[in-house]
């Protein structure tokens, strides 16, 4: 009976045990830095996808069912891109992918195509340039770059129902349609009042003539729907100069109270042009100070005539609609603010979308993040 190995076996298989842990080491570490590379690999992914989400909604925040909207839309789009920089080198602009399209799972076509069919289009697609990235430990297995990147897609929602940042005034519905292209008096002076004392403006945005001046120029802080769940006291007095005032700031003229940081012209201050030639993009004016696209798009609730009483009363929205401002407000202790009825679908700043009220036209929408 063999009761102890041979030397010469013992040190084989110390030799072995030695081999099979260098081995497990190498394993343990391989797969401790493929850890690491996947966990540097997931975090780049996750910024990527945030730009691309970013990138999309800028995006679609400029649609307007009109060629300016395709092109704003592309402009916002890289504009976002180019702000963000990865190992101190920024996403090339060149690289980047934007299409466009009237509906969400497919369809998308590019920016030149985009262009020659504006109205339809709802949806934006980015795709992020591809970003090669250092493998550092696991290079044997991955490779030494990993190539990554990212797809985002955003458009208009559905109609919202309760629009923010609306006109505190009112445009009267008579009870005759109103149409799209004809312009509709949201103001009156003192001579063509709907009621004795009555112009009009709405106390929503405060009591006085300083409130009325900064909720026209920036538009009332605030969410609203329509119906019985939503009524307003109505401002007495004619109100003419904080009324210019404010609106005016869409013009690129400023009074008191009003400044183009909190209050920015819009990008073309052209007067006497319609909607349609306004959304081309033709004729156009820049402003002296930096301008924000879209500002001579309002917000305005539509209220029944039969609502008004002389001086002061309470009256409901029916509903909202989409009005573009084309002229700014001449000077004189009167003067109507007439406005054109806009009745393209197009992105409209804020609201909430299926809280119960009424959607107004059905225009009015937000941008929203799909996939």
């Amino acid at each position: 009976m063999k009761l102890f190995k041979a030397r010469g076996e013992r040190k084989r298989e110390r030799g072995s045990v030695l081999a099979m842990s260098a081995l497990g080491m190498m394993t343990f570490l391989l797969a401790t830095g493929m850890a690491v590379d996947l966990g540097h690999f997931y975090l780049v992914k996750s910024e990527l996808q945030n730009v691309a989400d970013a990138a999309a909604l800028a995006g679609a925040s400029g649609l307007n069912s009109g060629t300016a909207g395709i092109v704003r839309a592309k402009e916002r789009a890289t504009a976002a891109m180019n702000s963000v920089e990865f190992n101190q080198k920024g996403l090339k602009i060149e690289d980047l992918k934007v299409t466009f399209s009237a509906s969400l799972n497919g369809g998308y076509v590019d920016y030149g195509t985009a262009l020659g069919q504006p109205q339809s289009i709802r949806f934006v697609r980015v795709e992020t340039p591809t970003l090669p990235v250092q493998v550092f430990f696991a290079a044997p297995v991955l490779g030494s770059k990993k190539d990554l990147k990212a797809e985002a897609t955003a458009g208009m929602s559905l109609p919202i129902t309760d629009p923010c940042d609306f006109l505190p005034v009112s445009v009267i519905d008579y009870g005759q349609p109103i149409k799209p292209g004809d312009t509709y008096t949201f103001r009156s002076a003192p001579a063509g009042t709907v009621a004795p004392g009555n112009y009009q403006l709405l106390a929503v945005a405060g009591a006085g003539g300083q409130d009325v001046r900064i909720g026209i120029g920036s538009g009332v802080d605030a969410c609203a729907a329509a119906g019985e769940e939503y009524a307003v006291d109505t401002k007495t007095g004619v109100t003419a100069g904080p009324v210019r005032v404010g609106v005016n700031t869409r013009f690129d003229e400023y009074g008191p109270q009003v400044d183009p940081t909190r209050q920015p012209p819009d990008t073309n201050i052209q007067e006497n042009i319609t909607y349609d030639q306004y959304k081309s993009g033709t004729p156009s004016t820049s402003p002296s100070h930096p301008g924000v696209a879209g500002r001579r798009i309002v917000i305005i609730p539509i209220v029944k005539q039969g609502e008004y009483d002389p001086g002061r009363n309470v009256v409901k929205f029916n509903r909202f609609g989409l009005f573009f401002l084309r002229n700014k407000v001449g000077s004189g202790s009167g003067g109507d603010l007439v406005a054109e009825y806009i009745d393209d679908k197009l992105v409209a700043g804020r609201g909430r979308v299926g809280t119960g009220g009424a959607a107004g036209d059905g225009n009015i929408t937000i941008p929203v993040l799909y996939k």
